[in-house]
């Protein structure tokens, strides 16, 4: 049996005879260059960064483009760091798995160090803050999904734990940013060290949103008489401080337990999966699809790895905002999103197999082709078109791919303002077009709706998935019951559907609303109205598809 903590450099057989690929550098070398020169810092140890950005950095290491490797700095989950990469000396198996059936498996050693960062772990909250304070490092990259951005509560006010921030020592900082922001002041002090904060999460205009709440917590400082007023001034110089955009595409599931059993067959020992007491699921290994894309704004004051030899498309910040619009606000989260809450009221447990679902695949190609295709700018280095049809032929069927809609679901308050708000503002915004003309986007809308309830269409309880806003949604459509008639549908959804933090647009302003409205009371019509609404939606109101 083969182990992640085996020498590769010396019993490199050992991988290669049951199909591990091999880095070809010495992990104990390139650790002692990182703690010399620390190079990249990455904030969010989960399974993509280690089933794309770790690999990015073993492709650079392997070529000798790189000597340092990756520090991970994981804010959330201590038991990612003890139990994931303490335990196996940072190494993981990356598994691709190919749509053919296949595997694709490598060792990953290019993660130097592994830290919990958090003010209740004081080495690792000191030692962090020396690795900012080193001239070397170039850049961090973020991958904390959207809510760890978040500062605002659901109206849009600053939170108890961001005011908090403001008002101290950046020492005590609690929240993502602030802690992030303490990193800074501490690399400002140092010597006003250049570096780039590279946001690689998974939604629009990533780098701005990184910067914006970075210097809602700077500029709290300030004002509270805690920071110089220089320091303002080297977070605002892009020559010292940037925060490039970026787009980023790889589906990456939690880890499967086919894979697992696979691995364990073939000869790999480290195979458990682990629940985390924070729910987060995590293994020795990652699998991940074999499609992938990382576009990234060329703007590195401190310079930077050669990320284009990786696989990484570099560009300018107006040619990686279309590539993401495109992708997050259009070509495929909309249409995972809405796979994730109708395949929850529907009893789906993959995403592969809903997209088998003749009604379901209807749906996502009239949303795609349909709605959003029409307001998406071409980026030029991806083809919208192509990008949906690989989507819908090839990455979604994948069974190999071990999604489930339970995963997707996590967080949709958080989603929809980007997933579904932007492409509803391109409809208010163009003349040609009108919002109200709209009838998947209302449906799916409505369909949320329905799934805050958490009543399947069997009329049965199911367990939905984590969302920052859940409790108080759920209260609002708690007390409906399948089949009600007498409802007063408007009111009851208006506290939902006014929200503009969630929709990004006033959807009563633009008759949006109404609609929602109507598709909502349709849908508690009794068991099976889901899936009766979901079919006559697909039948009766499709676009004429290319």
């Amino acid at each position: 049996m083969v182990k992640l903590a085996d020498n590769y450099q010396i019993d490199n057989n050992e991988f290669t005879k049951i199909g591990i690929k091999v880095p070809s550098y010495n992990q104990d070398k390139m650790k002692e260059q990182t703690a010399k020169e620390p190079l990249w810092v990455h904030f969010g140890g989960g399974n993509l960064f280690r089933a794309f950005h770790a690999m990015i950095a073993q492709k650079l290491l392997n070529k000798g483009e790189m000597k340092s490797g990756v520090i991970v700095a994981e804010s959330y989950d201590d038991e990612v760091i003890s139990k994931v990469y303490k335990k196996y000396n940072d190494r993981h198996l990356s598994v691709v798995m190919n749509a053919d059936g296949s595997l694709d498996e490598e060792l990953v050693t290019s993660v130097a160090d592994a830290i919990y960062y958090s003010k209740t772990n004081p080495d690792g909250w000191e030692k962090l803050a020396k690795i900012f304070e080193n001239p070397s490092l170039q850049l961090a990259t973020f991958a904390f999904t959207e809510k760890g951005y978040k500062l605002n509560d659901a109206d849009g006010n600053l939170s108890a734990a961001a005011k908090s921030d403001m008002d101290n020592d950046p020492e005590k900082a609690s929240t993502n940013m602030g802690a992030v922001a303490r990193l800074l002041y501490h690399r400002y002090l140092a010597g006003q060290y250049p570096i780039a904060m590279v946001s690689t999460d998974n939604f629009s205009q990533n780098g701005l949103e990184l910067e914006t709440e970075v210097m809602k917590i700077a500029n709290g400082w300030q004002q509270n008489g805690i920071v110089e007023d220089d320091f303002i001034d080297y977070l605002k110089d892009r020559k010292k401080v940037s925060f490039p955009w970026t787009m980023i595409d790889r589906i990456t599931p939690n880890p499967s337990t086919t894979v697992a059993e696979e691995l364990k067959e073939q000869g790999f020992e480290d195979d458990e999966i682990i629940h985390t007491s924070k729910h987060t699921n995590i293994a020795p290994f990652t699998n991940t699809e074999e499609t992938h894309y990382l576009v990234i704004e060329d703007d590195f004051p401190n310079g930077r790895p050669k990320f284009e030899d990786a696989g990484v498309i570099m560009a300018d910040r107006k040619t990686v905002n279309d590539a993401d619009q495109m992708k997050v606000t259009a070509c495929l989260n909309p249409l995972h999103t809405s796979l994730a809450i109708l395949g929850c009221l529907l009893g789906f447990t993959s995403i592969a197999t809903e997209v088998q679902d003749p009604d379901l695949k209807k749906e996502i190609m009239n949303l795609g082709y349909g709605e959003d295709l029409p307001v998406v700018k071409d980026p030029k280095i991806i083809n919208p078109k192509k990008f949906i049809d690989e989507l819908v032929t090839k990455r979604l069927p994948n069974k190999n791919i071990p999604d489930t809609p339970q995963r997707i679901a996590s967080d949709t308050s958080q989603k929809i303002p980007i997933r579904y708000g932007v492409t509803i503002k391109h409809y208010v915004d163009n003349p040609d077009l009108d919002p109200k003309n709209l009838r998947f986007i209302p449906f799916i809308i409505a369909a949320w709706c329905r799934y805050l309830m958490g009543i399947d269409d069997n009329g049965d309880e199911f367990q939905t998935s984590p969302d920052p806003l859940y409790d108080g949604l759920h209260q609002v459509v708690a007390s409906v019951k399948l089949g009600t008639t007498d409802i007063d549908v408007s009111a009851l959804l208006k506290p939902i559907l006014s929200n503009q933090e969630i929709f990004a647009n006033d959807l009563y302003a633009i008759g949006l609303a109404p609609i929602i409205e109507n598709d909502f009371k349709k849908l508690i019509a009794g068991p099976g109205a889901v899936r009766k609404e979901l079919h006559d939606l697909v039948e009766n109101h499709s676009y004429e598809l290319n």
